[in-house]
């Protein structure tokens, strides 16, 4: 038992093999990485401002978590910080919880993620469906650039954790008091990063955008609401904040953080695979490696972490080629702070707010939206659904309904596919017989072959039409192509087969696969007919069984 948990520990650590990587193509990792940085400064500013925090703690974490899930995490190539689908999450715990609840659950969702990867889940992630993910992201991009028309329009956030509604109080409130060079600077902003991004994607318009804002309202003297000071270095690591009492209280939000990092990093991770060649990344190292990132996070301020899509991409695009890009990242980051945190404070909020609202359009990819909604009629039914749940509710029971309803759909679809067909006896009759006899067995004796899953979702049909059989004597199912069958599965069997015999029609069963056999057995769908030997491996067997039947009770006379 315990060498089984140690290898269980060992196969989410890193690997010699990683840090061999590191040292292959050092150039391209450090042009990666310092590429990466300069396009996760105004991410990593707006998204720890966006979570309530202040921007200090989106640079802890981009700093922190980016460094720790480059080390311990499961791919090569991803790269990890705040994100705008965590800060929906946050912003609601922020405004019922305070700061020290943020930090708090930081660290039971790190606990999480990390028991999570000890139990190997990583490949459960996979399982999500393409149009709950879609319509998750659409959400999140909407809650992403509500957010954001407080500060693009330079008026203080008002109070509330419904984002819909604080997004509409402060639409009236800068009606009341318009200032115009806050929502001209975000829309510049804006404006620049998406056509920018169009004509050369390999260029961070984020930061020339920001940078050119900056001195702008500089130059101008503007008055604008700015970042604010910030400390010229990481604080040191303090567990002070964690709250033991508050743990019962925190731990449903802490589920809800780690169900989201979880989602998120592995669903980077597998885009960051996508756009590699010959990269592959293990699920359960890296929920291992989140897990540690957001341990370590809280200690020094910084907000929950998760693999960031956008980033992650840039740093594919750039010519990653290890986990050493990453760790570049981070460090570049890290210079900044301590070097330029003067220059930092002076970007203005509507600047970082048009930066986000960019992120918030780009996340959504029109195309495959379009391609999905067109697909299927369930399919726009989940992605819509999610993505208004996302908007209504948290992101976790978005993302459960979305999961719920589409396993709704997949099993209504898979519940038409059982099958319940009548099949000629004529080609498996045993022996030579005159016409007379078939026309009698035809009449008397009818086949019914079952295809399919018997299982609780296609049950009731099957037994509806089955119980439709008249003016017979013999009946005989045929189950070889019977590809799975539940407990509802085999109760309605026996109760099919109970109900033919109490019309006087003897019922024949033959080809149970070996795995259906416990099923049928052990809630005795077929014990009556087991005691008296009408089970058989083959329908040529069954059918001269009822033959023999046929024969006895003088409906077949032998010629």
């Amino acid at each position: 038992m315990m060498s089984a948990g140690w290898a269980r520990v060992r196969s989410v650590l890193p690997a010699r093999a990683d840090l061999t990587a590191m040292g292959r193509r050092p150039r391209r990792d450090l042009v990666a990485g310092l590429t990466v940085a300069i396009v996760a400064l105004p991410l990593a500013l707006g998204f720890g401002i966006s979570s309530g925090l202040g921007a200090e703690a989106g640079l802890a974490t981009a700093v922190v978590a980016g460094a720790i899930a480059a080390l311990f995490g499961g791919s090569g190539l991803q790269v990890s910080g705040p994100t705008g689908a965590m800060t929906v999450v946050l912003v609601p715990i922020v405004h019922e919880y305070g700061a020290t609840g943020v930090l708090t659950v930081g660290v039971l969702a790190g606990l999480l993620l990390i028991a999570l990867a000890l139990a190997r889940a990583g490949r459960y992630m996979a399982l999500v469906p393409a149009p709950v993910v879609e319509g998750f992201t659409i959400g999140i991009a909407c809650v992403i650039g509500l957010q954001q028309i407080p500060a693009a329009l330079g008026i203080p956030t008002p109070e509330g954790d419904k984002v819909v509604a604080v997004a509409w109080q402060g639409i009236l409130d800068f009606v009341a008091a318009p200032t115009w060079w806050p929502p001209a600077i975000a829309v510049a902003v804006a404006a620049l990063m998406l056509l920018g991004a169009r004509r050369r994607p390999t260029v961070p318009f984020s930061l020339i955008a920001v940078a050119a804002a900056t001195l702008v309202a500089e130059v101008a003297g503007l008055d604008v609401a700015r970042i604010g000071e910030l400390p010229a270095a990481l604080p040191a690591p303090s567990l002070a904040f964690f709250d033991a009492a508050a743990l019962s209280t925190l731990l449903m939000p802490a589920v809800a953080v780690a169900a989201l990092a979880a989602l998120e990093s592995l669903l980077s991770a597998a885009v960051a695979d996508g756009m590699s060649v010959n990269h592959k990344h293990d699920p359960d190292r890296e929920l291992f490696g989140q897990g540690l990132a957001n341990l370590a996070a809280p200690l020094f301020g910084g907000v929950p972490a998760t693999g960031a899509i956008a980033r992650t991409a840039v740093n594919v695009r750039s010519g990653a080629y290890s986990r050493l890009a990453a760790l570049v990242h981070a460090a570049v980051l890290a210079v900044i702070v301590f070097s330029a945190a003067g220059l930092v404070a002076r970007i203005p909020l509507a600047a970082l707010a048009g930066v986000l609202l960019a992120t918030a359009v780009r996340m959504v990819e029109v195309g495959s939206v379009k391609a999905m909604v067109r697909s299927t009629r369930g399919d726009a039914v989940v992605l819509v659904l999610t993505a208004l749940a996302t908007l209504a509710l948290d992101l976790v029971q978005a993302v459960i309904l979305g999961l719920v309803v589409a396993g709704a759909l997949a099993l209504r679809a898979i519940s038409r596919n059982v099958r319940l067909e009548p099949v000629s006896l004529q080609p498996h009759l045993p022996g030579d017989h005159t016409e007379q006899e078939h026309d009698l067995l035809a009449e008397h004796i009818v086949a019914f072959r079952l295809d399919g899953p018997l299982f609780f979702a296609a049950a009731h049909r099957f037994l509806l039409e089955l119980s439709d059989v008249a003016d017979v004597s013999v009946v005989i199912l045929r189950m070889s192509r019977v590809t799975t069958i539940d407990a509802s599965g085999a109760l309605v069997l026996g109760d099919a087969i109970e109900r033919l015999e109490r019309r006087g029609i003897t019922v024949y069963v033959s080809g149970i696969r070996d795995g259906h056999q416990q099923p049928l057995r052990a809630l005795g769908a077929i014990a009556r007919l087991d005691q008296a030997g009408r089970v058989f491996g083959g329908t040529p067997e069954a059918i001269a069984a009822a033959r023999d039947q046929l024969h006895h009770s003088g409906v077949l006379t032998l010629s």
